[in-house]
């Protein structure tokens, strides 16, 4: 489904999104593309990734924090800049303020991941830890804005952001002139509105495709509505995308030059970073996998050659080692089993015979023997198993009930 936003009126100019590259030169990487073999076959067409996953500071986010802070009029940056982030835009404004010689705080949640915290004061800004979610921080960034003077810097709703954000679009009509379709993940829609401008002025062939999480998927409302609606709980684990209500600046250009806006599940996002990782040997964080699962998720609704953004790779480890395991899941090559069997010497070791037949890798056991669920006779055996596939994991599951064990789950 295509939107448009009638009347909707451009703020930001390729002669802005050109402008921000020069200012740029020197300062953000131009990020390598990739080629997929694998996805190319899945999807019947070239496949490239723009990895900006590899960009300075993990992420497209320091494109746009360096063009907005360095277009401050003197004062302005004597005053210094005040920001409110969980990752990316908090590291891509530490960083922009530290070359430009402007005094940055960054605004954090509690819950903050360690490595993007130490990350942020490494690159040289003030943190201070705020509230348990996004919105807490926000608000007191936005405080003491007020109280100090500091320049608040919006993550995307500004158009010198959106303007810096474009010169990935630039980057792409170089690399890889014969495209036919970017794909780009969207949350606030400052990195897909730049890409827009830059793109559709001049290829305005090229179709663009945004790409949210189930869970925080606020634009489709939105566009359908012909303003920017509020999401009340957004929820995903792509911290990057996890947005409630699209910005002012952006909703206008993305309504007026994005063809479409999808969604993906959880499971898709999971999927996407385990062949980013396997397939591609890069690290990504879920956010920056979005356009890659919605490849995944639809390999015959691109036109190729396909341009698939990779906007970051700052992931906590942490959850890193979640999402490969969801990921591994969905995939049927990771299998979580329960089980109920007779508690007797030698029982343990029969099970996992039953399982050696089927060829199943043993990853991790669970034996309760004490639990008032459980009769005088019986022990309780969560397993976790490494298999090939769902028509294995069908294949163990039948096995074991054939062995004659009670499956719970």
């Amino acid at each position: 489904m295509s939107y448009r936003t009638a009347g909707s009126l451009r703020s930001v100019t390729l002669d802005d999104v050109r402008g921000a590259q020069k200012m740029l030169s020197g300062v953000a990487r131009a990020t390598a593309m990739e080629g997929s073999r694998h996805l190319s076959q899945l999807v019947g067409a070239p496949v490239h990734l723009k990895c900006e996953n590899l960009q300075r500071t993990g992420s497209f986010k320091l494109r746009g924090a360096y063009v907005r802070i360095a277009g401050l009029l003197p004062e302005e940056r004597a005053a210094g800049v005040v920001a409110a982030s969980a990752g990316n835009h908090a590291q891509g404004v530490a960083l922009a303020s530290s070359l430009l010689g402007v005094h940055a705080t960054v605004f954090m949640p509690q819950g903050a991941p360690l490595p993007k915290v130490s990350a942020t004061r490494e690159y040289g800004a003030e943190v201070r830890l705020h509230g348990q979610v996004v919105d807490e921080t926000l608000a007191a960034a936005e405080e003491y804005a007020a109280e100090t003077g500091a320049v608040f810097i919006h993550p995307f709703d500004h158009p010198d952001i959106i303007a810096g954000q474009g010169t990935v679009g630039l980057e792409i009509l170089e690399q890889c002139p014969e495209v036919r379709t970017v794909v780009v993940g969207v949350g606030g829609g400052g990195l897909a509105a730049g890409i827009a401008v830059a793109v559709k002025a001049l290829r305005p062939d090229v179709r663009i495709v945004g790409v949210q999480a189930e869970g925080a998927a606020c634009y489709p409302p939105s566009l359908a509505a012909g303003r920017p609606v509020s999401l009340d709980s957004p929820a995903t684990m792509a911290d990057g995308i996890k947005v409630g209500r699209p910005g002012e600046v952006p909703f206008g250009i993305v309504g007026e030059l994005v063809d479409e806006v999808r969604t993906v599940s959880e499971d898709q996002l999971s999927a996407a970073l385990l062949l980013c990782l396997e397939r591609a040997k890069l690290v990504v964080e879920p956010a920056g996998a979005a356009p890659v699962a919605a490849l995944l998720a639809a390999p015959d609704g691109f036109e190729g050659p396909v341009v698939a953004v990779l906007s970051g790779g700052n992931v906590d480890p942490l959850l890193m080692q979640r999402v490969l395991r969801h990921g591994m899941s969905a995939q049927g090559r990771y299998l979580a089993v329960r089980l109920r069997l007779t508690d007797r010497p030698g029982a343990l070791a029969t099970l996992l015979g039953a399982l050696s037949v089927v060829d199943a890798n043993v990853l991790d056991v669970s034996h309760v023997r004490t639990d008032p669920r459980l009769g005088l006779t019986e022990a309780e055996v969560e397993l976790h198993l490494e298999t090939k596939g769902p028509a294995h994991c069908a294949e163990v599951g039948q096995a074991l009930r054939d062995a004659g064990y009670t499956v719970i789950d």
